[in-house]
């Protein structure tokens, strides 16, 4: 097991340091004025430096990697980490490649702007990142910062439970909808998407309270006290 997260970890760093030797290695012979950002159609509509078109990406995920990495060590339901260990590296490791591929398009639409269906291709990672998360959500257990946390998830377990396995099927089938709006691209992939995010949201968030309802083991807000079974006395740490 030891073993295999080493091996994560060499893999998202590996990831990391791949984008940083891209923007060393580009960093000259890139123009001065570089697409980095598009609209809803596909279109350029921003342009920048090299700093945000080369290192800015490499930056944030690093900056995203290094808060993934520390969030299992201070967060007060530390304790549960280690049961849900496999699908928060999933969810971690997503983080990265979703964030390297993105790169990976933005430097492909340097040299061939006109030619790259910049919007297209966003909405494809997104797609599988959101897949990616909807599989594992349901494995992941009570904390405060990782899944979806509202005041009943976070103190009842029955709530955080329930909530978070039909939460994997809105992430997936919020994926498939991405997923749909990349074939067809423009403004229609944002609206799919959305159309099943937003009222997933809230479905979820009137799901998680009226499961809280009905659990008789539900913890009073003030009485929340993380320890080494977490919020809501989960068994499974």
């Amino acid at each position: 097991m030891l073993a295999r997260s080493k091996w994560w970890e060499a893999l998202q760093l590996g990831v990391i340091g791949a984008m940083f030797i891209t923007a060393a290695v580009r960093w000259i012979s890139v123009p001065d004025r570089i697409p980095i950002h598009w609209n809803i159609s596909g279109e350029v509509d921003g342009y920048g430096g090299r700093f945000s078109g080369l290192l800015l990406l490499p930056l944030v995920t690093l900056a995203i990697y290094a808060l993934l990495t520390v969030i299992p060590r201070i967060d007060p339901a530390r304790a549960n980490y280690p049961s849900f260990r496999g699908p928060y590296t999933t969810i971690r490791v997503g983080f990265v490649v979703y964030m390297a591929v993105i790169y990976a398009f933005f430097n492909i639409s340097i040299s061939r702007e006109a030619a790259v269906p910049v919007d297209r291709l966003i909405a494809a990672s997104i797609a599988v990142l959101f897949v990616l998360i909807g599989l594992v959500l349901g494995k992941v257990r009570p904390n405060y910062f990782v899944g979806i946390r509202t005041p009943w998830t976070i103190t009842s377990e029955r709530s955080w439970v329930k909530t978070h396995s039909v939460g994997g099927w809105v992430f997936i089938a919020a994926g498939a909808a991405s997923a749909i709006g990349a074939i067809i691209g423009g403004q229609l992939a944002l609206i799919l998407m959305f159309a099943v995010l937003i009222p997933g949201i809230v479905f979820l968030t009137a799901y998680s309270y009226f499961i809280w309802r009905s659990d008789p083991d539900r913890i009073p807000a003030q009485d929340t006290t993380p320890g080494p079974t977490g919020p809501g006395g989960n068994k499974d740490a």
